[in-house]
């Protein structure tokens, strides 16, 4: 993950490996799956789409990191589907998902949780800068009816605020755990506060 900008870094990885253990205790998941959620939570933007240089999901890196550590093939198979389905991507025309296993909510939950809340709001912006996307345009109007495809490209005009209406305001509703739910509620409030006064010192009315 080198040389990416802070918004996919080591830190994150970090941080939703840490969301997920705590997610998972809260779930009361424990055993052999505890290890699947920390590997995938960790993992789990190795060949990220979005630094690629093209649209396809890369998991071979991962797959042949996870052989040469030795990891039984069984939990190869389960890291590699939770990485292979937990992109927002995949949901963004649906709310349903191809994977409904505890491990895979789980990790899914603790990603969609480091995208929203204040540390949702710096990402959004370093993402947004170091692809130079502008700030924000009140003649560009956030993407409506977006398909996993259109969702992807990498042309057109695109705005850091308008990410949060494409997608990080729609992250509350798409929690999988109980756990999640929870913790979302608040990210979400923060979010819509800190938009509510951005548009005000943006317009000169604050």
């Amino acid at each position: 993950m080198g040389g990416r900008d802070a918004s996919h870094d080591a830190a994150h990885a970090f941080r939703v490996r840490g969301l997920a253990l705590s997610l998972a205790k809260e779930e009361a998941l424990s055993g052999p799956s505890l290890e699947i959620v920390e590997l995938a939570a960790l993992l789990h933007d190795i060949g990220d789409y979005k630094y690629a240089n093209d649209l396809t999901d890369d998991t071979t890196t991962v797959e042949k990191f996870l052989e040469e550590e030795g990891l039984e093939e069984s939990k190869r198979e389960k890291i590699l589907a939770i990485i292979s389905h937990m992109g927002f991507k995949n949901e963004v025309a649906s709310t349903s998902s191809s994977d409904s296993s505890l491990e895979f909510c789980i990790v899914q939950d603790a990603d969609r949780l480091d995208a929203i809340g204040a540390i949702g709001i710096a990402r959004c912006f370093t993402y947004g800068g170091s692809k130079s996307h502008i700030l924000y345009d009140p003649e560009i109007p956030p993407r409506q009816g977006l398909t996993k495809e259109t969702y992807m490209m990498k042309d057109g005009k695109q705005t850091s605020v308008n990410h949060f209406h494409e997608k990080l305001f729609k992250l509350k509703d798409l929690m999988k755990t109980k756990a999640g739910k929870n913790r979302a509620e608040k990210r979400h409030k923060f979010m819509e506060d800190f938009l509510a006064e951005f548009y005000e010192e943006w317009s000169g009315r604050s």
